[in-house]
């Protein structure tokens, strides 16, 4: 999932939700919020997967209506449009759930929405265009996920402001049909997860998470990574006041990283990793007149027993900047430098990328 970081709105739309909603209904006890973004961007990468248009659209809507003085329903809807595609095709649901939220006891809903073991990786997944490389969507919750069962709670019942923890519990997803069985990238069996969270007064925050999911026989057909079940915990910490933002997470996946690499035939094929160790800091600041420079450092190294390797999936420097021109439009910009070697052990892209774009969201 990427989070374009505007440098009046942090955190950006897609974490907070209708940060700019506009209203479109509000009488008896029920709201209905409308928000959207336009994003036009291009890519530059010797990568071919990584060049060319990337623009897209999204739009959704965030309902509420009041049921009791304590109790209140809820749900959210979310979609992408792709823009570099042809008409009618690569629309892509992003978020659909729907709950309730009662009182200080918090919130519970169930649908597609975020991943509880992504609460580390949005530390620093604030990137003006990449970053979160390990925050696969549809798996093992480090990303959007379908099927979830979230329960959410903020200030810890209403006693102590800025402790806030979550549950989740993901259903089983796979087809089990042959010809519409889904990816084993994007396949897992039931599963669950927790966070726990601290934001301070001051602006600092200290995040854990952990999350345990069964993995399907589909994907213990590979030879590498194989195991009854994929794990992910992380950690995070984060100083956001004062114009700064800098923070810093460290996380391990086992049996949950799909690697796509393998350019020369000759290297061994590893599907998913053993274990992944992913390590990540950010630092940004604000200018009051709307600059935000960025300055990132993403790294993943896998472990494959099989094939007796220990190397990076992931190692880059990100120099970036966003300019936002008010609350609604802003130009960005973002150069990644790889430091993977060309002949890396899993044969992974050495390409540095480099991408332009301007957002409009309301």
């Amino acid at each position: 999932m990427k989070r374009n970081i505007l440098a009046v709105v942090i955190p950006a739309l897609l974490a907070a939700g209708a940060v700019n909603a506009a209203e479109v209904y509000n009488k008896d006890d029920n709201k209905l919020d409308l928000y959207g973004k336009v994003t036009a961007k291009h890519r530059f990468s010797d990568n071919s997967g990584q060049d060319g248009d990337k623009s897209y659209a999204r739009l959704g809507f965030k309902g509420e209506t009041r049921i009791t003085s304590d109790v209140t329903g809820y749900g959210r809807y979310e979609a992408e449009f792709a823009g570099n595609k042809k008409e009618g095709s690569d629309v892509a649901t992003r978020y659909a759930f729907a709950g309730l939220k009662i009182a200080d006891f918090g919130t519970i809903d169930y649908g597609r929405n975020m991943g509880i073991a992504y609460d580390s990786l949005a530390y620093t997944d604030v990137l003006p265009e990449w970053g979160g490389d390990q925050s696969n969507s549809d798996n093992f919750l480090t990303g959007r996920s379908t099927g979830v069962l979230t329960y959410r709670n903020k200030d810890f019942f209403g006693l102590v402001d800025g402790l806030n923890f979550g549950l989740q519990y993901q259903g089983k997803n796979n087809k089990d049909t042959l010809n519409e069985r889904t990816a084993p990238d994007t396949q897992n069996g039931d599963g669950w997860g927790t966070s726990l969270e601290y934001v301070s007064p001051i602006g600092v925050g200290i995040v854990a998470n952990y999350a345990a999911i069964s993995r399907t026989v589909e994907q213990n057909q590979f030879t590498t990574g194989t195991g009854k079940k994929a794990e992910a915990w992380g950690t995070g910490l984060k100083y956001d006041a004062n114009n700064i933002y800098v923070a810093a997470i460290y996380s391990e996946l086992r049996n949950a990283s799909y690697i796509n690499g393998r350019r020369d035939p000759a290297t061994p094929l590893t599907n998913f990793a053993d274990k992944t160790k992913i390590f990540e800091a950010v630092a940004q600041y604000n200018f009051d007149f709307g600059l935000t420079p960025s300055l990132g450092y993403v790294s993943g190294k896998a472990k494959d027993d099989t094939n007796n390797r220990n190397a990076y999936i992931t190692k880059y420097v990100s120099l970036g900047a966003t300019y936002a021109f008010n609350k609604n439009f802003s130009v960005y910009t973002e150069y990644d430098i790889k430091l993977i070697k060309d002949t890396n052990a899993y044969g992974v892209n050495d390409d540095d990328k480099y991408a332009v774009g301007v957002t409009y969201q309301f």
